[in-house]
Protein backbone atom coordinates (compact mmCIF):
# COMPACT_ATOMS: atom_id res chain seq x y z
CA UNK A 1 0.00 0.00 0.00
CA UNK A 2 1.47 3.68 -0.97
CA UNK A 3 0.16 5.74 1.78
CA UNK A 4 1.28 2.96 4.70
CA UNK A 5 4.83 2.56 2.49
CA UNK A 6 5.27 6.38 2.60
CA UNK A 7 3.50 6.49 6.59
CA UNK A 8 6.35 4.33 7.36
CA UNK A 9 9.05 6.43 6.08
CA UNK A 10 7.49 9.47 7.09
CA UNK A 11 8.06 7.51 10.95
CA UNK A 12 11.99 6.42 10.51
CA UNK A 13 12.70 9.93 9.14
CA UNK A 14 10.80 11.51 12.53
CA UNK A 15 13.88 10.83 14.84
CA UNK A 16 16.49 12.10 12.58
CA UNK A 17 14.81 15.20 11.50
CA UNK A 18 14.85 16.23 15.25
CA UNK A 19 18.77 14.87 15.42
CA UNK A 20 19.40 17.55 12.22
CA UNK A 21 17.51 20.28 14.55
CA UNK A 22 19.97 19.90 16.97
CA UNK A 23 23.27 20.04 13.86
CA UNK A 24 21.47 23.59 12.72
CA UNK A 25 21.35 24.94 15.83
CA UNK A 26 24.91 23.80 17.03
CA UNK A 27 25.92 25.20 13.29
CA UNK A 28 24.15 28.56 14.34
CA UNK A 29 25.38 28.75 17.76
CA UNK A 30 28.82 29.48 16.19
CA UNK A 31 27.54 31.80 13.10
CA UNK A 32 26.13 33.64 15.97
CA UNK A 33 29.17 34.07 17.87
CA UNK A 34 31.12 34.97 15.48
CA UNK A 35 28.91 37.85 14.99
CA UNK A 36 29.22 38.87 18.64
CA UNK A 37 25.70 37.65 19.84
CA UNK A 38 27.08 35.23 22.44
CA UNK A 39 23.71 35.01 24.16
CA UNK A 40 21.87 33.46 21.79
CA UNK A 41 25.02 32.05 20.76
CA UNK A 42 24.21 29.91 24.42
CA UNK A 43 20.61 29.46 23.73
CA UNK A 44 21.28 27.56 20.43
CA UNK A 45 23.30 25.41 22.43
CA UNK A 46 20.88 24.68 24.64
CA UNK A 47 18.17 23.90 22.25
CA UNK A 48 20.56 21.67 20.51
CA UNK A 49 20.49 19.81 24.02
CA UNK A 50 16.61 19.66 24.03
CA UNK A 51 16.48 18.14 20.30
CA UNK A 52 18.93 15.85 21.27
CA UNK A 53 17.18 14.60 24.42
CA UNK A 54 13.97 13.88 22.11
CA UNK A 55 15.27 12.31 19.43
CA UNK A 56 15.93 9.20 20.88
CA UNK A 57 12.93 9.56 23.09
CA UNK A 58 11.02 9.81 19.81
CA UNK A 59 13.00 6.86 18.32
CA UNK A 60 12.04 4.41 20.95
CA UNK A 61 8.59 5.21 20.99
CA UNK A 62 7.96 5.01 16.91
CA UNK A 63 10.01 1.94 17.22
CA UNK A 64 12.19 3.23 14.49
CA UNK A 65 15.87 2.79 16.27
CA UNK A 66 18.84 1.89 14.15
CA UNK A 67 22.32 1.72 13.60
CA UNK A 68 22.24 4.66 10.76
CA UNK A 69 20.19 7.09 13.70
CA UNK A 70 22.96 5.82 16.14
CA UNK A 71 26.04 6.71 14.10
CA UNK A 72 24.36 10.55 12.70
CA UNK A 73 23.64 11.26 16.51
CA UNK A 74 27.17 10.72 17.64
CA UNK A 75 28.50 12.99 14.46
CA UNK A 76 25.90 15.74 15.33
CA UNK A 77 27.09 15.80 19.10
CA UNK A 78 30.27 15.88 18.69
CA UNK A 79 29.22 19.43 16.46
CA UNK A 80 27.41 20.50 18.51
CA UNK A 81 28.10 19.68 21.92
CA UNK A 82 31.88 19.76 21.24
CA UNK A 83 32.90 22.03 18.91
CA UNK A 84 30.42 24.89 18.83
CA UNK A 85 31.02 25.56 22.33
CA UNK A 86 34.49 25.30 22.14
CA UNK A 87 34.00 27.70 18.91
CA UNK A 88 31.82 29.66 21.36
CA UNK A 89 34.44 29.80 23.75
CA UNK A 90 36.86 30.56 22.35
CA UNK A 91 35.37 33.86 20.90
CA UNK A 92 34.11 35.14 24.24
CA UNK A 93 36.97 34.47 26.40
CA UNK A 94 40.07 33.12 24.43
CA UNK A 95 40.73 35.24 21.29
CA UNK A 96 43.14 37.43 22.27
CA UNK A 97 45.46 34.54 23.92
CA UNK A 98 48.04 33.45 20.88
CA UNK A 99 47.70 29.60 22.69
CA UNK A 100 44.50 29.61 24.28
CA UNK A 101 42.78 27.85 21.37
CA UNK A 102 44.29 24.90 23.02
CA UNK A 103 42.09 24.67 25.36
CA UNK A 104 39.36 24.46 22.88
CA UNK A 105 41.17 21.58 21.30
CA UNK A 106 41.80 19.65 24.91
CA UNK A 107 37.95 19.66 25.21
CA UNK A 108 36.91 18.87 21.60
CA UNK A 109 39.00 16.09 21.94
CA UNK A 110 37.34 14.97 25.24
CA UNK A 111 33.85 15.47 23.59
CA UNK A 112 34.91 13.12 20.30
CA UNK A 113 36.94 10.74 22.67
CA UNK A 114 33.81 10.45 25.27
CA UNK A 115 31.32 10.13 22.20
CA UNK A 116 33.34 7.02 20.94
CA UNK A 117 33.77 5.05 24.00
CA UNK A 118 30.07 5.80 24.49
CA UNK A 119 28.74 3.83 21.18
CA UNK A 120 31.69 0.89 22.40
CA UNK A 121 30.88 0.36 26.03
CA UNK A 122 27.05 1.33 26.15
CA UNK A 123 25.99 0.40 22.60
CA UNK A 124 25.09 4.41 21.99
CA UNK A 125 22.23 4.10 24.85
CA UNK A 126 22.98 4.18 28.68
CA UNK A 127 21.37 1.37 30.87
CA UNK A 128 21.61 2.73 34.42
CA UNK A 129 23.42 5.66 33.69
CA UNK A 130 26.19 7.75 31.93
CA UNK A 131 29.44 6.60 31.67
CA UNK A 132 31.57 9.79 32.15
CA UNK A 133 30.15 12.85 32.37
CA UNK A 134 27.47 13.47 29.10
CA UNK A 135 28.86 16.00 26.42
CA UNK A 136 25.56 17.61 26.17
CA UNK A 137 25.78 18.51 30.12
CA UNK A 138 29.11 19.64 29.35
CA UNK A 139 28.53 21.55 26.26
CA UNK A 140 25.14 23.26 28.28
CA UNK A 141 27.90 24.82 31.17
CA UNK A 142 30.09 26.33 28.52
CA UNK A 143 27.19 27.61 26.61
CA UNK A 144 25.50 28.77 29.62
CA UNK A 145 29.01 29.93 31.76
CA UNK A 146 28.35 33.96 29.71
CA UNK A 147 24.68 34.34 29.76
CA UNK A 148 24.90 33.82 33.55
CA UNK A 149 27.61 35.63 34.96
CA UNK A 150 26.42 38.34 32.62
CA UNK A 151 22.61 38.29 34.30
CA UNK A 152 21.47 41.67 36.16
CA UNK A 153 22.22 41.35 39.75
CA UNK A 154 24.69 38.42 38.89
CA UNK A 155 27.15 40.35 37.03
CA UNK A 156 27.16 43.01 40.58
CA UNK A 157 27.88 40.08 42.33
CA UNK A 158 30.56 38.58 40.58
CA UNK A 159 32.14 41.80 38.53
CA UNK A 160 30.82 40.32 35.47
CA UNK A 161 32.59 37.27 33.06
CA UNK A 162 35.70 35.21 34.51
CA UNK A 163 38.67 35.54 33.42
CA UNK A 164 40.72 33.10 30.85
CA UNK A 165 42.56 30.98 33.68
CA UNK A 166 39.12 30.43 35.02
CA UNK A 167 37.66 29.45 32.17
CA UNK A 168 40.20 27.01 31.17
CA UNK A 169 39.72 25.43 34.50
CA UNK A 170 36.48 24.59 33.82
CA UNK A 171 36.98 23.58 30.11
CA UNK A 172 40.01 20.70 31.37
CA UNK A 173 38.05 19.91 34.33
CA UNK A 174 34.73 18.99 32.36
CA UNK A 175 36.98 17.23 29.62
CA UNK A 176 38.56 14.89 32.29
CA UNK A 177 35.32 14.22 33.67
CA UNK A 178 33.60 13.18 30.70
CA UNK A 179 36.55 11.10 29.80
CA UNK A 180 36.67 9.72 33.65
CA UNK A 181 34.58 6.65 34.79
CA UNK A 182 32.30 8.89 37.11
CA UNK A 183 28.70 7.05 36.91
CA UNK A 184 26.09 9.92 36.08
CA UNK A 185 22.35 9.53 36.60
CA UNK A 186 20.27 9.57 33.40
CA UNK A 187 17.02 11.64 32.92
CA UNK A 188 13.87 9.67 34.74
CA UNK A 189 11.24 8.62 32.61
CA UNK A 190 8.31 10.36 33.06
CA UNK A 191 5.69 8.30 34.60
CA UNK A 192 2.71 8.11 37.13
CA UNK A 193 2.50 4.80 38.45
CA UNK A 194 3.02 4.81 41.68
CA UNK A 195 4.23 7.59 44.88
CA UNK A 196 7.96 7.54 43.91
CA UNK A 197 7.21 7.79 40.20
CA UNK A 198 4.29 10.67 40.56
CA UNK A 199 7.20 12.38 42.72
CA UNK A 200 10.00 12.13 40.31
CA UNK A 201 7.48 13.42 37.10
CA UNK A 202 6.67 16.66 39.68
CA UNK A 203 10.73 17.66 40.34
CA UNK A 204 11.40 17.15 36.43
CA UNK A 205 7.94 19.42 35.92
CA UNK A 206 9.45 22.17 38.48
CA UNK A 207 12.58 22.40 37.05
CA UNK A 208 11.74 22.26 33.65
CA UNK A 209 8.79 25.40 34.82
CA UNK A 210 12.48 26.83 35.97
CA UNK A 211 14.61 26.40 32.98
CA UNK A 212 12.12 28.26 31.21
CA UNK A 213 10.58 30.99 33.61
CA UNK A 214 14.52 32.03 34.79
CA UNK A 215 17.22 30.10 32.42
CA UNK A 216 19.55 32.47 32.83
CA UNK A 217 19.84 31.85 36.73
CA UNK A 218 18.71 28.48 36.63
CA UNK A 219 20.18 26.23 34.15
CA UNK A 220 24.30 27.02 34.56
CA UNK A 221 23.78 26.75 38.56
CA UNK A 222 22.02 23.29 38.04
CA UNK A 223 24.25 22.25 35.56
CA UNK A 224 27.28 22.58 37.73
CA UNK A 225 25.34 21.19 40.72
CA UNK A 226 25.02 17.90 38.43
CA UNK A 227 27.99 17.63 37.47
CA UNK A 228 29.97 18.41 41.24
CA UNK A 229 27.51 15.70 42.74
CA UNK A 230 28.23 13.34 40.64
CA UNK A 231 32.02 13.05 41.51
CA UNK A 232 31.15 13.71 44.72
CA UNK A 233 29.37 11.22 45.00
CA UNK A 234 31.66 9.13 43.15
CA UNK A 235 34.73 9.85 45.71
CA UNK A 236 32.94 9.29 48.43
CA UNK A 237 31.97 5.56 47.46
CA UNK A 238 36.02 5.04 46.35
CA UNK A 239 36.50 5.83 50.31
CA UNK A 240 33.96 3.71 51.23
CA UNK A 241 35.02 0.91 49.18
CA UNK A 242 31.39 0.94 47.70
CA UNK A 243 32.66 0.67 44.21
CA UNK A 244 31.14 -2.35 42.24
CA UNK A 245 34.25 -4.56 41.17
CA UNK A 246 32.62 -4.39 37.68
CA UNK A 247 31.23 -1.75 35.66
CA UNK A 248 27.58 -1.77 36.11
CA UNK A 249 26.92 0.27 32.90
CA UNK A 250 27.63 -3.14 30.85
CA UNK A 251 25.42 -5.29 33.01
CA UNK A 252 23.74 -7.60 30.03
CA UNK A 253 21.38 -8.05 32.68
CA UNK A 254 20.52 -4.92 33.37
CA UNK A 255 16.70 -3.39 31.97
CA UNK A 256 17.72 -0.93 28.63
CA UNK A 257 15.29 1.42 28.97
CA UNK A 258 12.64 1.09 32.03
CA UNK A 259 9.11 1.69 31.52
CA UNK A 260 10.00 2.73 27.66
CA UNK A 261 7.88 1.37 24.34
CA UNK A 262 9.26 -2.18 23.24
CA UNK A 263 12.49 -1.47 21.01
CA UNK A 264 12.06 -2.90 17.45
CA UNK A 265 15.08 -2.94 14.69
CA UNK A 266 13.71 -1.33 11.51
CA UNK A 267 13.54 -3.11 8.47
CA UNK A 268 14.48 0.10 5.44
CA UNK A 269 14.32 -2.99 2.95
CA UNK A 270 11.30 -3.83 3.25
CA UNK A 271 9.67 -0.02 2.43
CA UNK A 272 11.75 0.02 -0.81
CA UNK A 273 10.59 -1.57 -4.18
CA UNK A 274 10.43 -5.16 -4.52
CA UNK A 275 13.12 -5.39 -7.55
CA UNK A 276 14.86 -3.63 -4.93
CA UNK A 277 14.60 -6.20 -2.23
CA UNK A 278 15.18 -8.93 -4.09
CA UNK A 279 18.21 -7.69 -5.20
CA UNK A 280 19.21 -6.92 -1.93
CA UNK A 281 18.10 -9.45 0.23
CA UNK A 282 19.26 -12.93 -1.18
CA UNK A 283 16.74 -14.84 1.13
CA UNK A 284 13.80 -13.43 -0.50
CA UNK A 285 15.16 -14.47 -4.00
CA UNK A 286 14.73 -17.75 -5.22
CA UNK A 287 16.97 -16.68 -8.13
CA UNK A 288 20.38 -16.35 -5.49
CA UNK A 289 21.90 -19.34 -4.06
CA UNK A 290 22.53 -19.48 0.09
CA UNK A 291 25.64 -18.35 1.02
CA UNK A 292 26.84 -20.67 4.03
CA UNK A 293 28.98 -18.34 5.62
CA UNK A 294 25.62 -15.49 5.90
CA UNK A 295 23.54 -15.30 8.47
CA UNK A 296 19.86 -16.69 8.32
CA UNK A 297 18.59 -13.73 9.77
CA UNK A 298 20.81 -10.68 9.73
CA UNK A 299 19.98 -7.60 11.75
CA UNK A 300 21.93 -4.87 10.05
CA UNK A 301 20.47 -2.14 12.92
CA UNK A 302 21.21 -1.52 16.48
CA UNK A 303 18.97 1.07 18.64
CA UNK A 304 19.39 4.66 19.35
CA UNK A 305 19.96 6.37 22.17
Amino acid sequence: MPGRAGLQRGIIILPSAFTLGNLFFGVYAMVAASRGDFIWAGWCIVIAAVLDMFDGRVARFTRTGSRFGAELDSLVDAISFGVAPAVVIYHIFLADQPWSWILSFIYVTAVVVRLARFNVEQGGEAKRAFHGLPSPTAGMILATLYPFFTAPGVVEWTGGPPGTQFVGVVMVGLSVLMMSHVPYQIVPTIRLRGTRAIVVTTGLGVLAVLALAVPRYFIFPFLVLYTLQGAARSFVWGLLERLPDSDPLLDEEAPADDGQAEVRSVDYDALGPEAFRSRTRPEMSSELPDDPDTPSNPDPTETRR
